[in-house]
Order: structure tokens, then C-alpha cells, then sequence
């Protein structure tokens, strides 16, 4: 077994799916409980800050420059899952890395346009005075209709999940909590405390900018 997934990593992870669960829940309930909708989202922004850091400052799988790939590996890597010579991977395949970036941007947009929008009724954003009603209007209709791209994303990575368990029999989630995964031919991820402080002051520095942001 070797180390794959950092820990700031796996609790960005982690954390991110539980904020992203009860945004969705928060924003259905609706009423007061949209308040609380709003603080998940700034806390959703602070990560997403955090891992556009780490991906040039975190460990070797978490950073962009080693799993972000071309569209021509990207295709050449599809090829090969189709006559099955695909390589075995430690971190993110090139497949998989455009999942990785399209979550980041969709969930960006989602954080990003709820800083600007409103209900119609007693709840917005809190840059939405920073802009006329209209385009206010124009970013809560982008932001209600981003929804769906997120549930196609979050669907689509299921999907892989559950491919990879019953196709390939490679278990995807288990590294995810412990970080490690079997191969000694991987190259390994460096997780040690050194890493970690480096990623505690990254987070700091994600939330003093979401709260400098949203408090304008």
C-alpha cells in the first residue's frame, strides 16, 4: 500500500460533500433555513479557493500539473479502456481529471453567482446590491439552472464509481478515507505535518478572502 490522497485532500473531499448535500437540502427547505444555505455556499467558496492552492501547492496526485491531461491523452486513454490496456493509475486518470475540473468550475460558478442573487421574496445574496436587479436576476436564474449541471456531474461521478467497483473491481472510495491505495509501482504522495501546516495556512488564506468577499 502506498499513499495516494494527502489528508487535505480527503478532508476537502469530504467536507465539500457534506456542505454540497446540505446546500441542496437548506435551499429546498427554503425559509430561514436559506441563511443557512448561504453560509454553506461561503464555506463551499473558501474550499474551492483552497483547492485551486492546492493544486499547485499540494502533494504530487493533488496537483493539476500531474493529473490535468490534453484532449489527445484524454481520447488516447478512452482508446485504451476500450481495448482494455489502460494503464493502472495512482491518482486521477485523464477521464477522470476532466470530471475533477468540471466539478470545481460548476461548483465555483454555483458559489460565485449565489454571492450575487436573490428569491424574488426576502433573501439574497450579499453582493447582490453590488449590481442592478436585473443582473441580479440574470445570475439567480444562472445559479437556479447551474443545479442541474451539478446533479449531472455528481450522477456521472457515481457512475464512474460504481464502474470501476463492478467493471474493474478497484474500489475508489476506501482511498479516499484512508489514502492509500495497493501498488508499490505508484508514485507516492508526501503527507506528513510539514504538508499539513502548509495547508492549514492555504485554508486561512481561502477564508479571509471568501470573507473579505462577502462582506463588502
Amino acid at each position: 500500500m502506498i499513499r495516494v490522497w494527502d489528508l487535505p485532500t480527503r478532508l476537502f473531499h469530504w467536507v465539500l460533500v457534506v456542505l454540497v448535500c446540505f446546500s441542496v437540502i437548506s435551499a429546498h427547505i427554503g425559509g430561514n433555513w436559506l441563511d443557512w444555505h448561504m453560509r454553506s455556499g461561503y464555506c463551499i467558496l473558501t474550499l474551492l479557493a483552497f483547492r485551486i492552492m492546492w493544486g499547485f501547492a499540494g502533494s504530487h496526485h493533488a496537483r493539476f500539473a500531474n493529473f490535468v491531461r490534453p484532449p489527445a491523452a484524454v481520447l488516447a486513454y478512452l482508446r485504451q479502456m476500450r481495448d482494455g490496456s489502460a494503464p493502472a493509475q495512482a491518482g486521477h486518470n485523464p477521464l477522470g481529471a476532466l470530471s475533477v475540473i468540471a466539478m470545481l468550475l460548476a461548483l465555483l460558478l454555483q458559489a460565485s453567482t449565489g454571492l450575487f442573487s436573490n428569491d424574488s421574496i426576502s433573501s439574497e445574496g450579499p453582493l447582490a446590491k453590488q449590481v442592478s436587479q436585473a443582473t441580479s436576476d440574470r445570475l439567480s436564474a444562472i445559479h437556479e439552472a447551474n443545479q442541474y449541471v451539478i446533479y449531472l456531474l455528481v450522477a456521472l461521478h457515481l457512475g464512474a464509481i460504481a464502474y470501476y467497483f463492478f467493471a474493474k473491481r478497484e474500489n475508489l472510495i476506501v482511498p479516499m478515507f484512508t489514502g492509500d491505495k495497493p501498488g508499490g509501482s505508484l508514485v507516492a504522495a508526501t503527507d506528513n505535518g510539514t504538508l499539513r501546516v502548509r495547508a492549514a495556512i492555504l485554508l486561512a488564506i481561502a477564508a479571509g478572502l471568501a470573507a473579505y468577499v462577502v462582506t463588502r
